[in-house]
């Protein structure tokens, strides 16, 4: 009987399920001899679904911890755990490698010191250092007991390595261990070393979700905001290069990278905010960008001290707010404001005009316009209209917050890349 001709390995099937950022991006998975190599496998699956294409090396001690095969399931490759006359690491590494990064996750003490000390006496220190002489990024996850990771020795080539250009991740701390830290942090660094940096050396201020102001020490004032948007947007200017920090009301990222500021109320936000850019101005490393993309209260409330006896008719007595935009704009005249036009249930033409003229009413270089009425705010995906000043183009965005993040980052790296100018967007 004839062989039966095999088709595409049934792993890749997930291919870009996720999105498609790492879409023709091959990457090289090494893997030492950490316990932490049990999660490799679902770490190959998370590059593949982004779209990547991935190969595995194993040391001799990983294969002591999971099965070459293992991963071969993983990532539908053959894994390297020798090197043979295909000399592989120069294949993948070399200075015409078919690689486009070298990640060594989890990555060992031993290892560690192994690389930054150029000792290459396993496959996975040998493709490092083939991968530091052809300038193909690195990155290492460290995962071990936390005090070998706080050895002072490893604390100095930790610091030599990331000084060569290598991307090191800080790990989970728990239990006594320094732990692997989740996928979803190595997917985000990975991103962000393979990105296009279109916002390299900027520092951006995001705020995200919604505010809440209280009635009394129970009941509270607040909206649907989901706080998705803000997320995904401190995500995607990471990924761009830029250093960020993340005001918000919600759960947080608990990303390595970005700043978190966590508030509550309206006034704790713009004042987190204001503060923010002061001690930023003050310290020579000024913000470029403010994106505020949260729900900020409109209204607040005098707050009773005790709880509001139930039952009767009981009437609260509203009052406005501050608004960040003219606090901000009052403290830092040279930001450049980019504003947010909610609307409901009104046709789109209707929508782009007022969004145009709050963009010249306020001298805005560039409007986000969404009709909340049809969905948006507490959802998953959103849809909206990005108008940037200087181009009759208007960019039409229907989707998850994921893809409506990047098409704005994007947008405002264009704004950058022909004005000059910092920019300050408002996503109310």
């Amino acid at each position: 009987m004839a062989e039966r001709e095999r088709g595409p390995h049934p792993t890749l099937k997930i291919k870009g399920t996720k999105s498609h950022a790492l879409s023709g991006k091959k990457i090289v998975l090494g893997v030492t001899g950490s316990i932490a190599a049990v999660k490799t496998v679902e770490l190959a699956r998370e590059l593949i679904r982004h779209g990547a294409d991935v190969y595995g090396v194993m040391s001799e001690a990983a294969t002591e911890i999971i099965h070459p095969y293992t991963l071969h399931y993983a990532t539908g490759h053959e894994v390297i755990t020798k090197l043979m006359g295909n000399i592989e690491h120069v294949e993948f590494l070399g200075m015409e490698g078919s690689a486009d990064l070298f990640i060594i996750a989890p990555c060992t003490a031993n290892t560690i010191n192994k690389i930054a000390s150029g000792v290459s006496d396993t496959t996975v220190t040998a493709f490092a250092t083939t991968a530091f002489g052809s300038g193909i990024p690195i990155i290492v996850v460290p995962a071990m007991h936390e005090t070998m990771y706080k050895n002072p020795i490893l604390i100095a080539n930790r610091d030599k390595l990331r000084k060569l250009g290598v991307t090191a991740l800080e790990p989970r701390f728990e239990e006594g261990l320094a732990k692997i830290v989740t996928a979803e942090d190595i997917i985000l660094a990975v991103e962000r070393v393979l990105s296009q940096k279109k916002l390299a050396g900027m520092r951006i201020l995001v705020t995200g979700g919604p505010t809440i102001e209280p009635i009394d020490p129970i009941r509270i004032l607040t909206n649907r905001s989901s706080g998705r948007t803000g997320m995904e947007l401190a995500k995607e200017a990471y990924k761009q290069g830029a250093e960020v920090t993340l005001v918000h009301s919600k759960p947080s990222l608990n990303l390595d990278g970005i700043k978190e500021v966590r508030v509550e109320t309206a006034r704790e936000m713009i004042d987190a905010c204001v503060t923010e850019l002061r001690e930023g101005k003050d310290e020579g490393e000024e913000y470029d960008v403010l994106i505020s993309a949260a729900a900020i209260s409109d209204f607040t409330t005098d707050s009773s001290e005790v709880k509001i006896p139930s039952g009767g008719d009981f009437h609260l007595h509203l009052v406005p707010t501050g608004k960040l935009i003219d606090e901000v704009k009052r403290e830092f005249p040279e930001l450049v404001i980019v504003g947010f036009k909610a609307e409901t249930n009104v046709s789109k033409e209707e929508l782009i005009r007022k969004a145009r003229e709050k963009m010249e009413a306020h001298n805005i270089e560039m409007v986000v316009a969404n009709d909340v009425g049809n969905g948006g705010i507490g959802t998953e995906e959103n849809e909206v209209y990005v108008i940037r000043e200087g181009t009759s183009d208007i960019k039409h965005v229907k989707g998850v917050k994921r893809i409506i993040a990047e098409e704005i980052v994007e947008e405002l790296a264009k704004h950058f890349s022909l004005q000059k100018k910092p920019a300050l967007i408002n996503l109310r």
